[in-house]
């Protein structure tokens, strides 16, 4: 098998010994033999992995312009995914339309390659709604605040599709935090139990907030699963190749009856926890510097300078893909997906109060129909006294 060691914890922390994972590319962008995953990247040519990298250069804007909309107060809050690129990309390439993602709050990348407006992300984080798109839609739930409760929508959904005979995967994507949570245990094994088609994604970015991952698992997160009878896999989660095969490997054993599979993506988490937190209060700035040499979109690109020839062409029909064409390419859907974002933010109107009470229930009935009289005469109450002490 072909796997690798990460660093072990910084100085001061748990030094709790790094196992091996699998990996494609490495830091340096060197491709690694793995005969696990290798069969499940046979048809990567040079501009898929070039359409890779321009999914991740988007979704990495998008997250710094979120960030600046939120510091500017136009977003109540944001949860960077900075450094988790790969993770999110890699996984949500390897996923058919008709598979359904049960994400976490941090899955702004998979929500955007899952078709979603990065307005509604906006929307949503804005207060404005609670979700900027249609479930239905997109064959993506609602992003989830309660740790790890998505994993148990995930598994209920995935048990309708078993019955229903279904050729459709569930996937729930969590932190590394969630695993200590009864809600994922809890999934896992109804999951082992019911032999359901569902993946459970663990992005391990190394930090539950502000307690390392070596506090809370002295052996790696992989493990567990294998004490409910699930398999896992610990991938290098800033290896882009690594993690669509690992996720296509566990969504084809689901779909053929195989059960629930896990892996964990080792990432890491460049930015804070949200826009409320300070990470400087309890992580170094060497542990930061080690991890931004392992940079997702960065291993891409040298692999694609070592790797391109004259006969790899660019898909937009202007001649030999280049690593400057595919940097060219990349840059400008990002700015073409910023300057939407940001022009549509200025024209971003606030629902009224009284928008609390659509999109409640499937259909509308007389107890949420008497809730909203009620507000709206409580709130016309107000408009009252504000009449009366303009007139004064």
């Amino acid at each position: 098998m072909g796997s690798v060691s990460l660093n072990t914890p910084p100085t001061g922390m748990p030094q709790v010994p790094e196992p091996d994972l699998h990996q494609v590319l490495t830091p340096d962008g060197h491709r690694r033999p793995d005969h696990d995953l290798d069969p499940w990247l046979q048809d990567v040519t040079a501009p898929m992995l070039a359409g890779l990298h321009r999914d991740m250069t988007v979704i990495r804007r998008l997250d710094t312009e979120c960030t600046h909309l939120q510091r500017q107060g136009e977003l109540a809050l944001w949860p960077p995914l900075l450094g988790q690129e790969a993770a999110q990309v890699g996984s949500a390439a390897a996923l058919r339309r008709e598979d359904y993602v049960f994400p976490s709050y941090r899955e702004n990348g998979v929500a955007y390659l899952r078709g979603v407006d990065p307005l509604g992300l906006v929307r949503l984080w804005r207060g404005s709604t609670y979700a900027g798109w249609n479930p239905a839609e997109a064959n993506l739930a609602a992003q989830q605040i309660i740790i790890g409760a998505q994993s148990l929508h995930a598994v209920g959904y995935a048990m309708g599709l078993q019955r229903d005979g279904a050729d459709t995967v569930a996937i729930s994507y969590f932190g590394d935090g969630a695993t200590s949570q009864g809600d994922v245990n809890e999934a896992m094994v109804f999951a082992a139990s019911y032999h359901v088609p569902v993946v459970f994604f663990c992005q391990n970015n190394q930090w539950a907030i502000s307690e390392p991952v070596s506090l809370q698992a002295k052996r790696h997160i992989a493990d567990r699963p294998w004490g409910f009878g699930i398999p896992a896999m610990r991938v290098d989660g800033n290896d882009v190749l690594a993690v669509l095969a690992a996720t296509r490997r566990a969504l084809e054993r689901a779909r053929n009856g195989g059960g629930p599979t896990f892996i964990e993506a080792v990432t890491y988490r460049m930015g804070p926890h949200t826009t409320a937190d300070d990470p400087t209060r309890y992580r170094s700035a060497e542990e930061v510097e080690a991890w931004r040499a392992k940079d997702p979109i960065d291993r891409v690109e040298a692999y694609l300078a070592a790797t391109l020839t004259d006969a790899d062409r660019d898909p937009d029909g202007v001649g030999p893909l280049t690593v400057e064409r595919v940097r060219e390419v990349s840059e400008a859907a990002a700015d073409q997906m910023a300057t939407a974002l940001r022009a549509g933010v200025a024209e971003l109107a606030d629902p009224g109060p009284e928008a609390l009470f659509e999109h409640v229930y499937a259909e509308p009935h007389y107890e949420l129909e008497r809730q909203r009289e009620h507000y709206r005469l409580y709130l016309a109450q107000f408009d009252g006294e504000q009449l009366e002490a303009g007139a004064r």
